[in-house]
Protein backbone atom coordinates (compact mmCIF):
# COMPACT_ATOMS: atom_id res chain seq x y z
CA UNK A 1 0.00 0.00 0.00
CA UNK A 2 1.07 3.54 -0.65
CA UNK A 3 0.68 6.66 1.42
CA UNK A 4 3.18 9.00 -0.29
CA UNK A 5 2.66 12.79 -0.16
CA UNK A 6 4.26 13.12 -3.59
CA UNK A 7 1.81 10.63 -5.08
CA UNK A 8 -1.10 12.31 -3.26
CA UNK A 9 -0.22 15.68 -4.80
CA UNK A 10 0.24 14.16 -8.27
CA UNK A 11 -3.12 12.43 -7.99
CA UNK A 12 -4.71 15.70 -6.90
CA UNK A 13 -3.38 17.50 -9.98
CA UNK A 14 -4.44 14.61 -12.20
CA UNK A 15 -7.95 14.65 -10.76
CA UNK A 16 -8.17 18.42 -11.29
CA UNK A 17 -7.26 18.03 -14.97
CA UNK A 18 -9.79 15.24 -15.56
CA UNK A 19 -12.55 17.00 -13.63
CA UNK A 20 -12.05 20.29 -15.52
CA UNK A 21 -12.68 18.49 -18.82
CA UNK A 22 -16.22 17.45 -17.76
CA UNK A 23 -17.30 19.07 -14.46
CA UNK A 24 -20.96 18.05 -14.55
CA UNK A 25 -20.38 14.55 -15.93
CA UNK A 26 -17.83 13.67 -13.23
CA UNK A 27 -19.76 15.40 -10.43
CA UNK A 28 -16.86 16.93 -8.60
CA UNK A 29 -14.14 16.52 -6.00
CA UNK A 30 -14.09 16.18 -2.22
CA UNK A 31 -10.88 17.88 -1.12
CA UNK A 32 -9.90 17.21 2.48
CA UNK A 33 -7.37 19.88 3.45
CA UNK A 34 -7.17 22.74 5.89
CA UNK A 35 -7.17 26.33 4.74
CA UNK A 36 -3.64 27.27 3.68
CA UNK A 37 -1.19 27.65 0.80
CA UNK A 38 -1.31 23.97 -0.23
CA UNK A 39 -5.03 24.11 -0.84
CA UNK A 40 -4.70 27.46 -2.59
CA UNK A 41 -2.05 26.02 -4.94
CA UNK A 42 -4.38 23.19 -5.89
CA UNK A 43 -7.30 25.57 -6.48
CA UNK A 44 -5.05 27.72 -8.69
CA UNK A 45 -4.11 24.62 -10.70
CA UNK A 46 -7.81 23.79 -11.11
CA UNK A 47 -8.59 27.32 -12.33
CA UNK A 48 -5.93 27.00 -15.02
CA UNK A 49 -7.75 23.98 -16.50
CA UNK A 50 -11.30 25.33 -16.26
CA UNK A 51 -12.96 27.20 -19.08
CA UNK A 52 -16.34 27.86 -17.42
CA UNK A 53 -17.31 30.16 -14.55
CA UNK A 54 -16.26 29.55 -10.95
CA UNK A 55 -18.60 30.52 -8.13
CA UNK A 56 -17.88 30.31 -4.40
CA UNK A 57 -20.84 29.32 -2.23
CA UNK A 58 -20.85 31.33 1.02
CA UNK A 59 -21.73 29.48 4.24
CA UNK A 60 -25.35 29.93 5.28
CA UNK A 61 -26.45 31.15 1.85
CA UNK A 62 -30.17 31.87 1.51
CA UNK A 63 -32.35 29.90 -0.90
CA UNK A 64 -33.15 32.96 -3.01
CA UNK A 65 -29.45 33.50 -3.66
CA UNK A 66 -28.66 29.80 -4.10
CA UNK A 67 -31.35 28.66 -6.53
CA UNK A 68 -32.86 31.99 -7.59
CA UNK A 69 -36.24 33.55 -7.12
CA UNK A 70 -38.25 36.67 -7.75
CA UNK A 71 -36.41 39.84 -8.77
CA UNK A 72 -38.42 42.19 -6.58
CA UNK A 73 -37.37 45.62 -8.01
CA UNK A 74 -37.76 44.43 -11.61
CA UNK A 75 -41.10 42.77 -10.83
CA UNK A 76 -42.52 45.92 -9.23
CA UNK A 77 -41.35 48.01 -12.16
CA UNK A 78 -42.60 45.66 -14.87
CA UNK A 79 -45.80 44.62 -13.15
CA UNK A 80 -45.12 40.94 -13.89
CA UNK A 81 -42.93 38.25 -12.31
CA UNK A 82 -39.27 38.59 -13.28
CA UNK A 83 -36.88 35.71 -12.54
CA UNK A 84 -33.60 36.39 -10.78
CA UNK A 85 -30.93 33.75 -11.37
CA UNK A 86 -29.25 32.16 -8.38
CA UNK A 87 -25.66 31.13 -7.77
CA UNK A 88 -26.16 27.60 -9.13
CA UNK A 89 -27.64 28.87 -12.37
CA UNK A 90 -24.83 31.41 -12.71
CA UNK A 91 -22.34 28.52 -12.46
CA UNK A 92 -23.87 26.68 -15.44
CA UNK A 93 -21.01 25.09 -17.37
CA UNK A 94 -18.52 25.71 -14.56
CA UNK A 95 -17.76 24.85 -10.96
CA UNK A 96 -19.18 25.71 -7.53
CA UNK A 97 -16.61 25.75 -4.69
CA UNK A 98 -18.14 25.01 -1.27
CA UNK A 99 -15.98 25.90 1.76
CA UNK A 100 -16.64 24.17 5.10
CA UNK A 101 -18.68 21.54 3.27
CA UNK A 102 -18.85 19.39 6.41
CA UNK A 103 -21.24 22.00 7.89
CA UNK A 104 -23.70 22.17 5.01
CA UNK A 105 -27.33 22.29 6.08
CA UNK A 106 -29.67 19.57 4.95
CA UNK A 107 -31.70 21.88 2.73
CA UNK A 108 -28.62 23.01 0.84
CA UNK A 109 -27.45 19.41 0.47
CA UNK A 110 -30.79 18.42 -1.05
CA UNK A 111 -30.77 21.30 -3.54
CA UNK A 112 -27.18 20.63 -4.63
CA UNK A 113 -27.89 16.91 -5.06
CA UNK A 114 -31.02 17.56 -7.12
CA UNK A 115 -29.17 19.97 -9.40
CA UNK A 116 -26.32 17.47 -9.89
CA UNK A 117 -28.79 14.75 -10.87
CA UNK A 118 -30.93 16.77 -13.31
CA UNK A 119 -28.77 19.71 -14.41
CA UNK A 120 -31.84 21.93 -13.92
CA UNK A 121 -33.31 24.19 -11.25
CA UNK A 122 -37.11 24.21 -10.98
CA UNK A 123 -38.50 27.49 -9.63
CA UNK A 124 -42.16 27.11 -8.68
CA UNK A 125 -42.86 29.69 -6.00
CA UNK A 126 -43.70 33.38 -5.60
CA UNK A 127 -45.77 33.20 -8.78
CA UNK A 128 -42.84 31.79 -10.76
CA UNK A 129 -42.77 28.71 -12.97
CA UNK A 130 -39.36 28.48 -14.61
CA UNK A 131 -36.60 25.96 -15.23
CA UNK A 132 -33.06 27.24 -15.28
CA UNK A 133 -30.03 25.30 -16.59
CA UNK A 134 -27.52 24.38 -13.88
CA UNK A 135 -24.95 21.93 -15.20
CA UNK A 136 -22.03 22.42 -12.86
CA UNK A 137 -19.45 20.47 -10.88
CA UNK A 138 -18.82 20.68 -7.15
CA UNK A 139 -15.60 21.14 -5.21
CA UNK A 140 -16.34 20.37 -1.58
CA UNK A 141 -13.64 21.72 0.74
CA UNK A 142 -13.66 19.41 3.75
CA UNK A 143 -12.09 21.16 6.73
CA UNK A 144 -13.60 18.85 9.36
CA UNK A 145 -11.79 17.57 12.41
CA UNK A 146 -11.74 13.92 13.49
CA UNK A 147 -15.13 12.38 12.50
CA UNK A 148 -16.54 15.49 10.78
CA UNK A 149 -17.12 14.66 7.11
CA UNK A 150 -19.03 16.05 4.16
CA UNK A 151 -22.56 14.69 3.63
CA UNK A 152 -22.43 11.30 1.97
CA UNK A 153 -25.43 12.22 -0.20
CA UNK A 154 -23.14 14.67 -2.02
CA UNK A 155 -19.83 12.80 -1.76
CA UNK A 156 -21.39 9.73 -3.38
CA UNK A 157 -22.21 11.80 -6.48
CA UNK A 158 -18.66 13.12 -6.91
CA UNK A 159 -16.00 11.13 -8.72
CA UNK A 160 -12.87 12.09 -6.78
CA UNK A 161 -11.89 12.15 -3.11
CA UNK A 162 -8.51 13.75 -2.37
CA UNK A 163 -6.69 14.10 0.93
CA UNK A 164 -3.93 16.73 1.03
CA UNK A 165 -3.63 16.87 4.81
CA UNK A 166 -0.21 15.19 4.66
CA UNK A 167 1.22 17.27 1.79
CA UNK A 168 3.64 20.05 2.69
CA UNK A 169 4.06 23.38 0.92
CA UNK A 170 7.54 22.57 -0.39
CA UNK A 171 6.35 19.26 -1.79
CA UNK A 172 3.43 20.97 -3.55
CA UNK A 173 5.56 23.77 -5.00
CA UNK A 174 8.20 21.33 -6.24
CA UNK A 175 5.66 19.16 -8.02
CA UNK A 176 3.27 21.83 -9.23
CA UNK A 177 3.83 20.82 -12.83
CA UNK A 178 1.66 21.30 -15.94
CA UNK A 179 -1.09 18.84 -16.72
CA UNK A 180 1.02 16.98 -19.28
CA UNK A 181 3.73 16.30 -16.73
CA UNK A 182 1.14 15.27 -14.15
CA UNK A 183 -0.28 12.86 -16.69
CA UNK A 184 3.11 11.28 -17.31
CA UNK A 185 3.97 11.06 -13.62
CA UNK A 186 0.70 9.52 -12.44
CA UNK A 187 0.29 6.99 -15.24
CA UNK A 188 0.44 3.47 -13.80
CA UNK A 189 1.67 1.00 -16.44
CA UNK A 190 0.26 -2.51 -16.21
CA UNK A 191 2.43 -4.81 -14.08
CA UNK A 192 4.91 -7.09 -15.78
CA UNK A 193 3.70 -10.50 -16.73
CA UNK A 194 0.34 -9.40 -18.02
CA UNK A 195 -1.23 -11.64 -20.60
CA UNK A 196 -2.87 -9.64 -23.37
CA UNK A 197 -6.56 -10.06 -23.70
CA UNK A 198 -9.82 -8.21 -24.09
CA UNK A 199 -10.97 -6.27 -21.06
CA UNK A 200 -14.64 -5.70 -20.29
CA UNK A 201 -14.58 -2.28 -18.56
CA UNK A 202 -18.02 -2.52 -16.96
CA UNK A 203 -17.51 -6.03 -15.57
CA UNK A 204 -14.00 -5.23 -14.34
CA UNK A 205 -15.00 -2.03 -12.50
CA UNK A 206 -18.11 -3.60 -10.96
CA UNK A 207 -16.13 -6.61 -9.74
CA UNK A 208 -13.44 -4.35 -8.32
CA UNK A 209 -16.04 -2.18 -6.60
CA UNK A 210 -17.50 -5.29 -4.96
CA UNK A 211 -14.04 -6.50 -3.88
CA UNK A 212 -13.41 -3.15 -2.14
CA UNK A 213 -16.76 -3.29 -0.32
CA UNK A 214 -18.29 -0.31 -2.14
CA UNK A 215 -22.07 -0.56 -1.96
CA UNK A 216 -22.88 2.45 -4.13
CA UNK A 217 -23.70 1.87 -7.79
CA UNK A 218 -22.53 5.38 -8.65
CA UNK A 219 -18.89 4.52 -7.90
CA UNK A 220 -18.27 2.13 -10.86
CA UNK A 221 -20.34 4.42 -13.10
CA UNK A 222 -18.15 7.40 -12.23
CA UNK A 223 -15.01 5.28 -12.62
CA UNK A 224 -16.23 4.27 -16.08
CA UNK A 225 -16.72 7.92 -17.02
CA UNK A 226 -13.22 8.77 -15.80
CA UNK A 227 -11.74 5.89 -17.78
CA UNK A 228 -13.58 7.09 -20.87
CA UNK A 229 -12.28 10.62 -20.32
CA UNK A 230 -8.71 9.28 -20.04
CA UNK A 231 -9.11 7.28 -23.21
CA UNK A 232 -10.52 10.27 -25.09
CA UNK A 233 -7.60 12.44 -23.99
CA UNK A 234 -5.21 9.79 -25.36
CA UNK A 235 -7.06 9.59 -28.68
CA UNK A 236 -8.60 6.14 -28.11
CA UNK A 237 -12.19 5.15 -28.81
CA UNK A 238 -12.53 2.83 -25.80
CA UNK A 239 -10.71 2.59 -22.46
CA UNK A 240 -7.90 0.10 -22.17
CA UNK A 241 -6.55 -1.71 -19.15
CA UNK A 242 -4.17 1.10 -18.18
CA UNK A 243 -7.10 3.55 -18.28
CA UNK A 244 -9.16 1.28 -16.01
CA UNK A 245 -6.27 1.00 -13.55
CA UNK A 246 -5.91 4.77 -13.28
CA UNK A 247 -9.65 5.35 -13.03
CA UNK A 248 -10.05 2.69 -10.35
CA UNK A 249 -7.09 4.06 -8.41
CA UNK A 250 -8.48 7.61 -8.44
CA UNK A 251 -12.20 6.85 -7.98
CA UNK A 252 -12.61 3.48 -6.25
CA UNK A 253 -9.58 3.23 -3.96
CA UNK A 254 -10.56 6.24 -1.75
CA UNK A 255 -14.06 4.72 -1.32
CA UNK A 256 -12.83 1.31 -0.10
CA UNK A 257 -14.55 -0.01 3.01
CA UNK A 258 -12.60 -3.25 3.24
CA UNK A 259 -9.31 -4.68 2.09
CA UNK A 260 -9.54 -6.63 -1.17
CA UNK A 261 -8.49 -10.28 -1.21
CA UNK A 262 -4.80 -10.95 -1.52
CA UNK A 263 -3.38 -11.92 -4.91
CA UNK A 264 -3.80 -15.55 -5.88
CA UNK A 265 -0.08 -16.27 -5.52
CA UNK A 266 -0.01 -15.10 -1.89
CA UNK A 267 -3.13 -17.07 -0.98
CA UNK A 268 -1.72 -20.23 -2.49
CA UNK A 269 1.56 -19.75 -0.62
CA UNK A 270 -0.36 -19.39 2.66
CA UNK A 271 -2.81 -22.24 2.11
CA UNK A 272 -0.68 -24.84 0.27
CA UNK A 273 0.84 -27.39 2.69
CA UNK A 274 4.54 -28.36 2.44
CA UNK A 275 5.38 -30.60 -0.48
CA UNK A 276 5.75 -34.31 0.43
CA UNK A 277 9.17 -35.88 -0.01
CA UNK A 278 9.92 -37.27 -3.45
CA UNK A 279 9.25 -41.00 -3.71
CA UNK A 280 11.89 -43.41 -4.89
CA UNK A 281 11.85 -44.00 -8.61
CA UNK A 282 9.91 -40.85 -9.29
CA UNK A 283 11.63 -38.44 -11.64
CA UNK A 284 11.94 -34.73 -10.92
CA UNK A 285 9.82 -33.88 -13.94
CA UNK A 286 7.00 -36.14 -12.73
CA UNK A 287 6.98 -34.47 -9.31
CA UNK A 288 6.58 -30.96 -10.64
CA UNK A 289 3.24 -29.22 -10.14
CA UNK A 290 1.42 -27.80 -13.12
CA UNK A 291 2.37 -24.22 -13.94
CA UNK A 292 0.33 -21.49 -12.32
CA UNK A 293 -2.55 -20.24 -14.39
CA UNK A 294 -1.88 -16.88 -16.01
CA UNK A 295 -3.34 -13.84 -14.36
CA UNK A 296 -6.51 -12.41 -15.82
CA UNK A 297 -6.87 -8.71 -16.63
CA UNK A 298 -9.19 -8.35 -13.61
CA UNK A 299 -6.41 -9.64 -11.32
CA UNK A 300 -3.97 -7.10 -12.80
CA UNK A 301 -6.35 -4.20 -12.13
CA UNK A 302 -7.07 -5.45 -8.61
CA UNK A 303 -3.36 -5.67 -7.77
CA UNK A 304 -2.72 -2.14 -9.04
CA UNK A 305 -5.58 -0.67 -7.00
CA UNK A 306 -4.62 -2.70 -3.92
CA UNK A 307 -1.15 -1.12 -4.08
CA UNK A 308 -2.73 2.35 -4.19
CA UNK A 309 -4.80 1.94 -1.01
CA UNK A 310 -3.65 4.15 1.90
CA UNK A 311 -1.55 2.51 4.57
CA UNK A 312 -3.92 3.48 7.39
CA UNK A 313 -7.01 2.03 5.69
CA UNK A 314 -7.21 -0.93 8.07
CA UNK A 315 -6.88 1.34 11.12
CA UNK A 316 -9.57 3.67 9.80
CA UNK A 317 -11.92 0.77 9.13
CA UNK A 318 -11.43 -0.63 12.63
CA UNK A 319 -12.11 2.78 14.18
CA UNK A 320 -15.03 3.61 11.91
CA UNK A 321 -18.74 3.30 12.45
CA UNK A 322 -21.94 5.30 12.13
CA UNK A 323 -21.80 8.53 14.14
CA UNK A 324 -24.25 8.87 16.98
CA UNK A 325 -25.38 12.31 15.88
CA UNK A 326 -25.09 12.35 12.11
CA UNK A 327 -27.77 14.98 11.85
CA UNK A 328 -26.25 17.34 14.40
CA UNK A 329 -25.24 20.79 13.30
CA UNK A 330 -22.50 22.67 15.07
CA UNK A 331 -21.67 22.05 18.71
CA UNK A 332 -25.06 22.30 20.27
CA UNK A 333 -26.93 19.58 18.40
CA UNK A 334 -29.88 19.77 16.06
CA UNK A 335 -31.82 22.92 15.39
CA UNK A 336 -35.17 23.41 17.07
CA UNK A 337 -37.96 25.70 15.94
CA UNK A 338 -38.72 28.74 18.05
CA UNK A 339 -41.40 31.36 17.32
CA UNK A 340 -39.62 34.36 18.84
CA UNK A 341 -35.89 33.73 19.24
CA UNK A 342 -33.14 32.22 17.12
CA UNK A 343 -31.56 32.70 13.74
CA UNK A 344 -33.63 33.20 10.53
CA UNK A 345 -34.61 29.96 8.80
CA UNK A 346 -36.99 31.00 6.04
CA UNK A 347 -40.53 32.29 6.29
CA UNK A 348 -44.11 31.12 6.15
CA UNK A 349 -47.57 32.64 5.69
CA UNK A 350 -48.95 33.92 8.97
CA UNK A 351 -50.29 36.74 11.09
CA UNK A 352 -47.72 39.51 11.82
CA UNK A 353 -49.27 39.94 15.28
CA UNK A 354 -48.11 36.43 16.17
CA UNK A 355 -44.61 36.58 14.79
CA UNK A 356 -41.99 38.79 13.19
CA UNK A 357 -42.98 40.22 9.83
CA UNK A 358 -40.65 39.38 6.94
CA UNK A 359 -41.13 42.54 4.87
CA UNK A 360 -39.10 41.48 1.83
CA UNK A 361 -40.84 38.10 1.60
CA UNK A 362 -44.21 39.84 1.94
CA UNK A 363 -43.41 42.19 -0.94
CA UNK A 364 -42.24 39.25 -3.03
CA UNK A 365 -45.56 37.49 -2.45
CA UNK A 366 -47.53 40.60 -3.40
CA UNK A 367 -45.47 41.81 -6.38
CA UNK A 368 -46.70 39.37 -9.08
CA UNK A 369 -50.34 40.42 -8.53
CA UNK A 370 -50.01 44.20 -8.70
CA UNK A 371 -51.29 44.55 -12.26
CA UNK A 372 -54.49 42.73 -11.33
CA UNK A 373 -54.97 44.59 -8.05
CA UNK A 374 -54.34 48.11 -9.25
CA UNK A 375 -57.47 50.11 -10.11
CA UNK A 376 -57.84 53.58 -11.57
CA UNK A 377 -58.91 55.04 -8.22
CA UNK A 378 -56.21 53.13 -6.28
CA UNK A 379 -53.84 55.55 -4.55
CA UNK A 380 -51.48 52.95 -3.14
CA UNK A 381 -48.46 52.09 -5.25
CA UNK A 382 -48.33 48.55 -3.84
CA UNK A 383 -51.46 46.66 -2.79
CA UNK A 384 -50.83 44.07 -0.08
CA UNK A 385 -53.53 41.69 1.14
CA UNK A 386 -53.61 39.53 4.26
CA UNK A 387 -52.67 36.48 2.20
CA UNK A 388 -49.35 38.09 1.28
CA UNK A 389 -48.07 38.42 4.84
CA UNK A 390 -45.03 36.32 5.62
CA UNK A 391 -43.56 35.91 9.08
CA UNK A 392 -40.04 34.74 9.87
CA UNK A 393 -39.26 31.20 10.86
CA UNK A 394 -36.60 31.22 13.56
CA UNK A 395 -34.48 28.37 14.84
CA UNK A 396 -32.35 27.97 17.89
CA UNK A 397 -29.78 25.35 18.70
CA UNK A 398 -30.88 22.59 21.06
CA UNK A 399 -28.25 21.75 23.62
CA UNK A 400 -26.79 18.28 23.92
CA UNK A 401 -27.14 16.40 27.20
CA UNK A 402 -24.68 13.56 27.75
CA UNK A 403 -26.08 11.06 30.26
CA UNK A 404 -23.37 8.97 31.89
CA UNK A 405 -24.83 5.69 33.16
CA UNK A 406 -22.11 4.24 35.42
CA UNK A 407 -21.93 0.72 36.80
CA UNK A 408 -20.98 1.14 40.48
CA UNK A 409 -21.49 -2.51 41.44
CA UNK A 410 -19.03 -4.73 43.22
CA UNK A 411 -17.55 -6.22 40.04
CA UNK A 412 -17.03 -2.78 38.53
CA UNK A 413 -15.59 -1.42 41.76
CA UNK A 414 -13.04 -4.20 41.83
CA UNK A 415 -12.06 -3.75 38.19
CA UNK A 416 -12.72 -0.42 36.48
CA UNK A 417 -14.70 2.01 38.66
CA UNK A 418 -11.68 4.21 39.36
CA UNK A 419 -10.86 4.45 35.65
CA UNK A 420 -14.51 5.07 34.82
CA UNK A 421 -14.63 7.94 37.30
CA UNK A 422 -11.51 9.47 35.80
CA UNK A 423 -12.85 9.18 32.26
CA UNK A 424 -16.21 10.71 33.21
CA UNK A 425 -14.44 13.58 34.97
CA UNK A 426 -12.41 14.37 31.83
CA UNK A 427 -15.55 14.27 29.70
CA UNK A 428 -17.42 16.46 32.17
CA UNK A 429 -14.77 19.15 31.74
CA UNK A 430 -15.06 18.98 27.95
CA UNK A 431 -18.86 19.18 28.09
CA UNK A 432 -18.55 22.24 30.29
CA UNK A 433 -16.31 23.95 27.72
CA UNK A 434 -18.90 23.31 24.98
CA UNK A 435 -21.68 24.54 27.29
CA UNK A 436 -23.48 21.22 26.93
CA UNK A 437 -25.26 19.67 29.89
CA UNK A 438 -24.27 16.47 31.62
CA UNK A 439 -26.12 14.06 33.90
CA UNK A 440 -25.04 11.06 35.93
CA UNK A 441 -26.96 7.84 36.65
CA UNK A 442 -25.41 5.23 38.95
CA UNK A 443 -26.71 1.69 39.50
CA UNK A 444 -25.61 -0.66 42.26
CA UNK A 445 -27.15 -2.89 44.90
CA UNK A 446 -30.82 -3.35 44.05
CA UNK A 447 -31.62 -0.23 42.03
CA UNK A 448 -30.51 2.86 40.12
CA UNK A 449 -30.43 6.52 41.03
CA UNK A 450 -30.06 9.81 39.17
CA UNK A 451 -27.25 11.15 41.31
CA UNK A 452 -26.81 14.25 39.13
CA UNK A 453 -29.68 15.78 37.12
CA UNK A 454 -28.78 17.59 33.88
CA UNK A 455 -26.53 20.50 34.76
CA UNK A 456 -23.71 22.68 33.52
CA UNK A 457 -22.09 22.97 36.94
CA UNK A 458 -18.69 21.32 36.71
CA UNK A 459 -17.99 21.74 40.44
CA UNK A 460 -21.21 20.03 41.41
CA UNK A 461 -20.60 17.19 38.96
CA UNK A 462 -17.11 16.55 40.31
CA UNK A 463 -18.35 16.57 43.89
CA UNK A 464 -21.05 14.00 43.14
CA UNK A 465 -18.67 11.85 41.14
CA UNK A 466 -16.01 11.84 43.86
CA UNK A 467 -18.54 10.66 46.43
CA UNK A 468 -19.95 7.86 44.28
CA UNK A 469 -19.65 4.63 46.30
CA UNK A 470 -19.01 1.20 44.83
CA UNK A 471 -20.12 -2.28 45.77
CA UNK A 472 -23.16 -4.55 45.71
CA UNK A 473 -25.03 -6.24 42.89
CA UNK A 474 -25.45 -5.14 39.26
CA UNK A 475 -29.05 -4.04 38.52
CA UNK A 476 -28.27 -3.29 34.88
CA UNK A 477 -31.89 -3.17 33.70
CA UNK A 478 -32.78 -0.64 36.38
CA UNK A 479 -29.85 1.53 35.34
CA UNK A 480 -30.90 1.46 31.69
CA UNK A 481 -34.49 2.28 32.62
CA UNK A 482 -33.37 5.29 34.65
CA UNK A 483 -31.10 6.56 31.86
CA UNK A 484 -33.86 6.09 29.26
CA UNK A 485 -36.41 7.97 31.34
CA UNK A 486 -33.99 10.84 31.82
CA UNK A 487 -33.11 10.89 28.10
CA UNK A 488 -36.78 10.97 27.06
CA UNK A 489 -37.35 13.90 29.38
CA UNK A 490 -34.46 15.76 27.78
CA UNK A 491 -35.87 15.04 24.32
CA UNK A 492 -39.35 16.28 25.28
CA UNK A 493 -37.82 19.55 26.44
CA UNK A 494 -36.19 20.08 23.04
CA UNK A 495 -32.68 18.77 23.84
CA UNK A 496 -30.54 16.10 22.20
CA UNK A 497 -29.72 13.25 24.62
CA UNK A 498 -26.78 10.86 24.29
CA UNK A 499 -26.40 7.91 26.67
CA UNK A 500 -22.88 6.72 27.54
CA UNK A 501 -23.03 3.41 29.42
CA UNK A 502 -19.94 2.24 31.31
CA UNK A 503 -20.39 -1.36 32.49
CA UNK A 504 -19.02 -4.88 32.30
CA UNK A 505 -22.48 -6.11 31.28
CA UNK A 506 -22.68 -8.86 33.93
CA UNK A 507 -26.16 -8.22 35.35
CA UNK A 508 -27.13 -10.24 38.44
CA UNK A 509 -30.02 -8.27 39.98
CA UNK A 510 -33.48 -8.09 38.37
CA UNK A 511 -35.83 -5.10 38.40
CA UNK A 512 -37.64 -6.58 41.39
CA UNK A 513 -34.42 -6.53 43.40
CA UNK A 514 -34.07 -10.31 43.42
CA UNK A 515 -30.77 -11.93 42.51
CA UNK A 516 -30.26 -14.29 39.58
CA UNK A 517 -28.10 -13.89 36.50
CA UNK A 518 -30.54 -15.51 34.04
CA UNK A 519 -33.52 -13.25 34.79
CA UNK A 520 -31.34 -10.15 35.26
CA UNK A 521 -29.61 -10.78 31.93
CA UNK A 522 -32.91 -11.16 30.05
CA UNK A 523 -34.28 -7.96 31.59
CA UNK A 524 -31.09 -6.07 30.68
CA UNK A 525 -31.35 -7.21 27.04
CA UNK A 526 -35.03 -6.20 27.01
CA UNK A 527 -34.10 -2.76 28.34
CA UNK A 528 -31.47 -2.48 25.61
CA UNK A 529 -34.02 -3.33 22.91
CA UNK A 530 -36.28 -0.64 24.36
CA UNK A 531 -33.49 1.92 23.90
CA UNK A 532 -33.29 0.91 20.25
CA UNK A 533 -37.07 1.18 19.81
CA UNK A 534 -37.06 4.66 21.35
CA UNK A 535 -34.27 5.80 19.03
CA UNK A 536 -31.95 6.91 21.83
CA UNK A 537 -28.30 7.17 20.69
CA UNK A 538 -26.19 5.02 22.99
CA UNK A 539 -22.54 4.17 23.41
CA UNK A 540 -21.51 1.09 25.42
CA UNK A 541 -18.04 1.19 26.99
CA UNK A 542 -17.14 -2.37 28.03
CA UNK A 543 -15.09 -1.96 31.20
CA UNK A 544 -14.94 -5.66 31.96
CA UNK A 545 -12.12 -8.10 31.39
CA UNK A 546 -14.30 -10.51 29.36
CA UNK A 547 -16.12 -9.02 26.35
CA UNK A 548 -19.34 -11.05 26.57
CA UNK A 549 -22.25 -9.40 28.38
CA UNK A 550 -21.61 -5.82 27.27
CA UNK A 551 -21.28 -6.86 23.62
CA UNK A 552 -24.65 -8.63 23.64
CA UNK A 553 -26.22 -5.60 25.29
CA UNK A 554 -24.79 -3.28 22.62
CA UNK A 555 -26.20 -5.51 19.88
CA UNK A 556 -29.64 -5.50 21.51
CA UNK A 557 -29.61 -1.69 21.84
CA UNK A 558 -28.05 -1.25 18.38
CA UNK A 559 -25.45 0.89 20.12
CA UNK A 560 -21.82 1.62 19.38
CA UNK A 561 -19.61 -0.84 21.23
CA UNK A 562 -16.14 0.01 22.50
CA UNK A 563 -14.25 -2.82 24.25
CA UNK A 564 -11.59 -1.37 26.51
CA UNK A 565 -10.59 -4.08 28.98
CA UNK A 566 -7.10 -2.66 29.47
CA UNK A 567 -7.90 1.05 29.22
CA UNK A 568 -7.10 3.81 31.62
CA UNK A 569 -9.08 7.01 32.17
CA UNK A 570 -7.42 8.81 29.27
CA UNK A 571 -8.13 6.10 26.68
CA UNK A 572 -11.77 5.73 27.79
CA UNK A 573 -12.18 9.50 27.53
CA UNK A 574 -10.61 9.56 24.06
CA UNK A 575 -12.92 6.79 22.84
CA UNK A 576 -16.06 8.56 24.05
CA UNK A 577 -14.86 11.92 22.72
CA UNK A 578 -14.15 10.53 19.24
CA UNK A 579 -17.66 9.09 18.92
CA UNK A 580 -19.97 11.52 20.71
CA UNK A 581 -18.47 14.95 19.96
Amino acid sequence: MQDDPARAWDDALRAAALFAADPHGLGGIVLRAGAGPVRDLWLDALRQHLTGPIRRMPPGIADDRLIGGLDLPATLQAGRPVVQRGLLSEADGGVVVVPMAERLERGSVARLAAALDTGLLALERDGLAARLPARFGLVLLDEGQEDETVPEALADRLAFRIDLSGVGLRQAERQNTPAAQARADTQNPPPAGEVPGAVDPVTTLCALSDALGIASLRAPLLAMRVAGRIATAEGRDAPEEADLIEAARLVLAPRATRLPPAPAEEQEAQETPPEPPQEAGQSEEDSREPADAPRTPDDVVLEAVRAALPQDLLARLLAGGPPLRAGAAGRMGAAAASPLTGRPAGNRPGDPRRGRLDLIATLRAAAPWQRLRQREDEARRIVVTSGDFRIRRLKRRSETTTIFCVDASGSAALERLAEAKGAVELLLAESYVRRDRIALVAFRGTGAEVVLPPTRSLVRAKRVLAGLPGGGGTPLAAGLDAAAALALGVRRSGGSPVIVLLTDGRANVARSGLGGRALAGEEALAAGRLLRAQGLPTLVIDTGARPDGARRLAEAAQARYCPLPHADAGSVSAAVRAITL
